[in-house]
Parts: structure tokens; C-alpha cells; sequence
């Protein structure tokens, strides 16, 4: 009996967490366009407002040349917009090739203190009402000013979350290939989240946020993008989505080093976890509240844990009622947890001797973010996980 209930405790939770929600999702956005349930907006403010551009970079020189070019060929008037960066702990001659752009404001301290710091630091400098936050080591589509100011002219819009793809170049690796199919699921999920109601948190690559509404954050912060961005949604505010807004980026090198992110990223998940669990509260926060437990929360606590106690007790269900030949279900999700668990084992075996299979760098690459997942975790409780981290190497 025990077994029975532990195994469709972690059956159902997990179904959900990766199926039940996107699901759920998509028919609360059928039935709402099928009533003809849209927003109705009015727009309002300028068609074009000023707006700044802000980039932070730490050590960047192998890809500021193509992050100004690309930002300087984005279609919006060059006069509205204040390029705006923040170089904090850059020694390798980042700043001085800013500094070339007259262009560019170029803000820069020795001392290295995290992203965090120098968003804070930064936001004293912006001018504009409106500021996009990207990463130098992204290319932004061209119309993507123009798209997310757009999206600004209905007033309870206070953030916009822009799309963020991978350059996976026929998935030469299994981190292209997996991260890849990862950012496609994650961005149809976050564009019903977004047609619902408001989307669960902006991508530090390309998010904007109405300036007004920005309030300092603690220096300690691991996801800047998502204590901000859901910050703002906890005060009434909807952070809207455009995919025709997108920051293309590089997979990591390999999974080795997609891990360093995935686990800085599981810690931070962690952390927000306590720093926003007032949005947990329904009667306030309403469909939000519902969007975040089931988009982020479960992602980041229970399913990892258990995605890999889903096995064990699984055997322990098909050996403690002797259904090794008897077909049955149980019988059926053990054959399909092994085929998946050797489909990864497999990607992982090939990627280390360079061997390109695609259709299993999906299921390696599932089963090693979720690993790097309990890893975070096991960091953020030790207090090991710094604000300022080692980069991941990029393709």
C-alpha cells in the first residue's frame, strides 16, 4: 500500500509539473478565445517613447563588437535610445573598447561585486522611461524595440518578457540539441501564460520593465531577471510576452558545461522561492499565484527530487506485487523509466566520444539538468553558490 501511494504521488505530480499544467493551460486559452474573453486595450502613451538599452558585461571583448554593431541595427530612432553599459570587474579591456563608441555610455568599476550590483549601480544612469535588459552575448532580432514598446502602451502592462532561442546549428551537440528543445517548449508555455493572464517571469537575455517600477534588489540575488520581473507582476502589474521579440544566443560547449549554469540557476531557484512565497497567496495574486506554483515552484523543489525517487519506487511497486510478466501499468511506466534512463546513458556515452546521435541528446540532456537541479539545491542550502560564478563556455 505504501508503495501504491508514494508511486502515484511522484507519478501525478511529475505529470503534471511536465504535461497536466501546459495542457491545462492550453484549454483555459481555447475556451477564453472561444468566448471571445481577450483583453480589450486602449492604447495609450507615446507610439514612440525613449528607451534605454541596458547591458551589463563582465569580460566580454570576444563579443562586444557584435553586440554594439547588432544593437546600433536594431529599427528604432538612434536618438530615442541610450546605450547603456555597466562593466563592473572587467580586466580584460572590455570597458576600453567601449569606450571607443562615443555612442555608448560606459559605466565601469574594478571591483568585481555580481550582475546584481551592476543592475543597481546602473539603474541611477537611465534617462528613458522604458529600459530593455539583455546580455552581451546575445544578438536581438531587429523589430525587437519596437516590439516590446508596443507592448507597453497598455498601462497594466509593467514588464515584457522577449522569446530567447538557441543557435543550435543542426544540434551539433547534445546542450544544443536539449537546451534547444528546452527554450522551444518553455516559450509556447510562457505564450499561454501570457494570453491567461501575465507571464511567469522575463529571461535576463531580453526583458523590459517600465523604469518607475524598478526597486533595488538584494545584492545576494542569483535570478535577477525573475525577483524583478515577478516583482513587479506581485504589484498588479501584467509582464506580457512577445516572441517576435527574441535574443538569439549560443548553446554551452557540451552538457559539462551547460551544467554550471543549470546549477546556479536550480540554487537561485531556491532562493526565490523563499523571497517571493507571498505570492503563493490566491485570494491576493489570484491566477498568478496558480501560475507560479505550477510554472516555477514545483520545477524547483519537487519534481527534481522526484523525477529520480520515480524509479526506485517504481521497482519497489513491481517487485513487492511480483508483476515482473504481469502486464500491467506499473509494469509499463518501469520499461519506459529504463528505456529513457539507457536513451540518456547512451547520449551521454556518445557526446563524450564526439558522436553526433540527436534523438538521444534530449533524454541525456532531461536527466542532467534535473540532476544539476538537486545539485543546486544541496548549494544553496550549504551556502555555496557565490553571486558572482564562473561562466559557462559557449559553442
Amino acid at each position: 500500500m505504501m508503495a501504491e501511494i508514494l508511486f502515484w504521488l511522484l507519478f501525478l505530480t511529475l505529470a503534471y509539473t511536465y504535461a497536466g499544467y501546459a495542457l491545462v493551460l492550453f484549454v483555459l486559452v481555447s475556451l477564453k478565445k472561444l468566448f471571445g474573453k481577450g483583453r480589450k486595450v486602449i492604447p495609450t502613451g507615446d507610439a514612440e517613447p525613449e528607451v534605454c538599452l541596458f547591458v551589463t558585461a563582465f569580460n566580454e571583448k570576444d563579443y562586444v563588437f557584435q553586440k554594439v554593431e547588432n544593437s546600433f541595427r536594431l529599427d528604432y530612432p538612434r536618438e530615442k535610445v541610450q546605450y547603456l553599459w555597466v562593466t563592473d570587474g572587467s580586466d580584460d579591456g572590455t570597458p576600453d573598447i567601449l569606450r571607443q563608441f562615443p555612442d555608448l555610455e560606459v559605466y565601469h568599476l574594478p571591483e568585481r561585486r555580481g550582475k546584481i550590483h551592476a543592475m543597481n549601480r546602473g539603474m541611477q544612469f537611465v534617462k528613458a522611461p522604458i529600459v530593455i535588459f539583455s546580455d552581451t552575448n546575445t544578438l536581438l532580432s531587429g523589430n525587437t524595440i519596437r516590439e516590446m514598446v508596443s507592448r507597453f502602451r497598455d498601462p497594466k502592462v509593467g514588464c515584457v518578457a522577449g522569446e530567447k532561442r538557441i543557435t543550435e546549428k543542426e544540434a551539433e551537440n547534445a546542450s544544443a540539441a536539449g537546451e534547444g528543445l528546452y527554450w522551444r517548449i518553455e516559450s509556447k508555455i510562457k505564450e499561454w501564460d501570457a494570453e491567461l493572464n501575465s507571464a511567469v517571469g522575463g529571461v535576463g537575455e531580453l526583458f523590459a520593465i517600465r523604469t518607475e517600477l524598478f526597486a533595488e534588489v538584494e545584492p545576494d540575488t542569483l535570478l535577477d531577471d525573475f525577483i524583478i520581473s515577478l516583482r513587479i507582476a506581485g504589484k498588479g502589474y501584467r509582464i506580457a510576452y512577445t516572441p517576435n521579440a527574441y535574443a538569439e544566443e549560443k548553446a554551452s560547449l557540451n552538457v559539462k558545461e551547460e551544467l554550471k549554469r543549470k546549477i546556479r540557476i536550480a540554487a537561485g531557484g531556491v532562493q526565490t522561492l523563499f523571497r517571493l512565497s507571498w505570492l503563493l497567496n490566491p485570494f491576493r495574486h489570484g491566477w498568478l499565484s496558480w501560475q507560479y506554483f505550477s510554472h516555477k515552484v514545483l520545477r524547483w523543489s519537487l519534481a527534481p527530487v522526484f523525477l529520480f525517487l520515480f524509479l526506485p519506487v517504481n521497482v519497489w511497486m513491481v517487485a513487492g506485487n511480483n508483476l515482473w510478466t504481469v502486464p500491467s501499468f506499473y509494469t509499463l511506466m518501469l520499461g519506459l523509466q529504463a528505456v529513457c534512463y539507457l536513451m540518456a546513458l547512451a547520449g551521454w556515452v556518445l557526446e563524450n566520444r564526439q558522436l553526433r546521435v540527436k534523438f538521444l541528446f534530449a533524454p541525456y540532456y532531461f536527466v542532467a539538468i534535473h540532476y544539476a537541479a538537486i545539485l543546486g539545491m544541496i548549494r544553496y542550502f550549504k551556502r555555496a553558490q557565490k553571486v558572482t560564478w564562473e561562466k559557462s563556455k559557449r559553442a
